[in-house]
């Protein structure tokens, strides 16, 4: 069952080849004989999961299912689930037991699907290989010497070694779609508003985004269906219809406008990933599609702007946590000012310290209008620079990351450079465009990602873009070596 997509397991489930209640415990199995490998999740729901599958076997058998309904999928430990602890990969939260549903939470439980576990993250989704986590990194099911990427690398993981179908996570400078690269599967960011941040833990709330971990484009499409939508809830959620994702997924791709950003094939880029980047434009050729060379000539800021924009936001969101009210509180404290001091410094690991200094200066006076405004500013010309790309063709197209999954711990002494492995994403969060990867090859036995960006809104154009490219490719049918 392990090696189905939810489209064939929605269906086997239909035709009653096997019960949600059987595809569950399969999972609940695999998860106790592999992660051990992984360390992928942080929690396992066994006793919920199975009950939540009996009760979606009973609405299959009234004919009530639909086609999430008894699929079993994992959640990023970023997304609050009543009575389960809800950690966000950290001590800071090692105790807390969520008393509420985050919307996505509700909205994936509404549509049947089965909660198995909360999966392993970087610490308050700060990372770019899943190494800062309190509960210890996880490890890249296709070298377990590598990272999965981050800061979902628990739910990429997760899917790529065929723990379960799809997951949850979140996205906010690259963190759903170069996991997925990194992890050989599919990951689809949305465009800001489309999926309600009620409930998903902040990090930087301008920039945050939660969205789908699939094998396929297909199931992606069916995961984003069930998460997207307004939420009252949600001051940022935009209130506009829901499309089927599924419509238009074979619509044909003669006449597609592609560019290629100059800046993302030049200096930096892994002459490996290059390769099989190229590769993966010639077969959209194939598909009828015309490859442009275009230019977004201020996307070389985009990794110090995120990095005066998220800390600045991270600061403000993080200062919740005081020892007061939830979450670590220091023991034997002298006085209030030592608990604050105590429980954050105990509480918080280094790269959470590190960017909240970071944030906590971009924003103090007389250093606002040198920081952050003018971090604003250049953002504001990252988002024209792929508004006007956006209005000459329609799908951006480039690598995800620059290389291959690197070593752990190969980075975790230098932070710019684990920065860096974000370059080629980042400008899609400042700017709030929607953006996925798919497979497209392996460099050096490793999965290398296909970046598609697109305009606002336009996720049913990404996913056809791609499921047309996996309907002639079979990079994202491959599992890892042990994983099969």
């Amino acid at each position: 069952m392990h090696d189905k997509t939810v489209v064939e397991l929605s269906a086997a489930l239909g035709q009653g080849d096997f019960s949600s209640e059987e595809l569950t415990r399969a999972c609940l199995e695999r998860v106790a004989a592999l992660d051990g490998r992984l360390n992928s999740f942080i929690t396992v729901t066994q006793e919920q999961a199975l009950a939540a599958a009996r009760a979606a076997d009973t609405h299959i058998a009234a004919g009530e299912a639909g086609p999430l309904t008894g699929i079993p999928f994992a959640h990023k430990d970023i997304f609050c689930t009543r009575d389960v602890r809800t950690s966000c990969g950290s001590r800071m939260l090692d105790n807390f037991i969520a008393p509420y549903d985050a919307t996505v939470t509700q909205q994936l439980a509404a549509a049947g699907a089965v909660m198995i576990g909360k999966t392993n993250m970087d610490e308050f989704a700060m990372g770019s290989s899943n190494e800062t986590s309190y509960y210890g990194p996880v490890k890249n099911p296709w070298n377990t010497d590598t990272v999965p990427g981050g800061s979902s690398g628990g739910s990429a993981a997760a899917v790529a070694a065929r723990l379960v179908p799809v997951s949850t996570g979140t996205d906010t400078g690259g963190s759903i779609r170069q996991p997925a690269a990194l992890c050989g599967i599919t990951g689809l960011k949305p465009t800001y508003g489309r999926v309600s941040r009620y409930g998903m833990i902040a990090f930087a709330s301008s920039l945050d985004q939660g969205g789908p971990f699939a094998r396929s484009a297909e199931d992606a499409a069916l995961l984003l269906g069930a998460m997207a939508g307004f939420d009252p809830r949600d001051s940022t959620s935009v209130d506009r219809p829901v499309d089927d994702y599924r419509a238009a997924l074979n619509d044909s791709l003669e006449g597609l406008r592609i560019g290629l950003p100059k800046e993302f094939f030049g200096e930096g880029l892994d002459a490996r990933t290059g390769a099989a980047i190229e590769a993966a434009l010639q077969e959209y050729e194939k598909l009828g599609a015309t490859l442009t060379e275009i230019s977004l000539p201020h996307v070389g800021y985009s990794v110090p702007v995120y990095y005066v924009v998220a800390p600045a936001e991270c600061s403000s969101n993080l200062s919740r946590y005081d020892g007061v009210r939830f979450g670590h509180r220091a023991a034997d404290v002298k006085d209030l000012q030592d608990m604050y001091r105590r429980s954050r410094g105990e509480g918080f690991g280094a790269e959470v310290k590190r960017r909240i200094m970071i944030g906590t200066y971009a924003l103090s006076a007389g250093y606002y209008d040198a920081y952050y405004l003018k971090a604003q500013q250049v953002r504001r010309q990252i988002r024209e620079d792929y508004l006007g790309a956006i209005g000459e063709v329609d799908v951006i197209m480039g690598p995800t990351a620059p290389g291959e999954a690197f070593g752990l711990g190969e980075k975790a002494d230098d932070p710019v450079s684990m920065y860096l492995s974000d370059i080629y994403t980042i400008a899609v969060n400042l700017a709030g465009l929607p953006g996925m990867s798919i497979p497209a090859g392996f460099a050096d036995g490793l999965p290398v990602g296909l970046q598609l960006i697109g305009n606002y809104f336009d996720e049913a154009r990404l996913l056809n873009v791609a499921h047309r490219y996996q309907q002639v490719t079979d990079w994202h049918r491959q599992a890892p070596p042990g994983f099969e």
